[in-house]
């Protein structure tokens, strides 16, 4: 009898306490090495990782909240224009600081990792760290080709010297792509700004 009024407290307790749980999100990737072992992890660093459980996500505005201040700030440091920073993250991660490309780049400007050295980031997934290395990267990019938005964003993709070497977007349909988007991002964010 004991045993039964003690299951009868705990569960009614258990039940309010599940119904003030807040859920808690996070994609979980796998894969399977060599020996079959099978390798779990909510952050994807390595590009054998494939998506097993997608989780719900932020919309677009709610991003831009989170991260309106930070860009701001690496805007006001590096002379970038803040559309320009959003337009970027919004092309190369849609605003997922744990994105992983199929490359390594990683976090929301989507660093590769000798560039996320280079611009001294610790760490590619910290929104704060990213923003400021990609935007200082985007910077010196500017500064590089003459203040040519369409080139700084082509040598973003493909690198500075391919871009130096074809004198214009090279003719790579990946970074053409690419430019379009971030142009078409960049317009539409600076046309929200007015």
């Amino acid at each position: 009898m004991g045993a039964k009024k003690v299951i009868w407290a705990v569960v009614p307790g258990l039940f309010l306490l599940l119904l003030g749980a807040v859920p808690v999100f996070a994609d979980i990737y796998r894969y399977v090495d060599n020996n079959g072992v099978w390798h779990f992890t909510n952050i994807k660093t390595d590009a054998r990782y494939r998506l097993h459980i997608r989780t719900s996500r932020k919309n677009g505005s709610e991003y831009f909240k989170e991260y309106e201040g930070i860009v701001g700030q690496a805007s006001n440091q590096f002379g970038v224009d803040s559309s320009l920073i959003k337009a970027v993250i919004k092309a190369e991660s849609d605003f997922d600081h744990q994105a992983v490309s199929n490359q390594g780049a990683q976090g929301l400007m989507q660093l590769m990792p000798d560039t996320a050295v280079e611009m001294d980031v610790e760490d590619p997934f910290n929104p704060e760290e990213n923003i400021f290395g990609g935007t200082r990267y985007l910077s010196l990019l500017l500064k590089r080709f003459n203040n040519n938005e369409k080139l700084a964003i082509a040598a973003y993709n493909a690198g500075p010297q391919r871009v130096e070497l074809n004198k214009k977007v090279p003719p790579i349909p990946e970074t053409e792509v690419f430019v379009k988007r971030v142009m078409k991002y960049y317009r539409l964010y600076s046309a929200e700004n007015k």
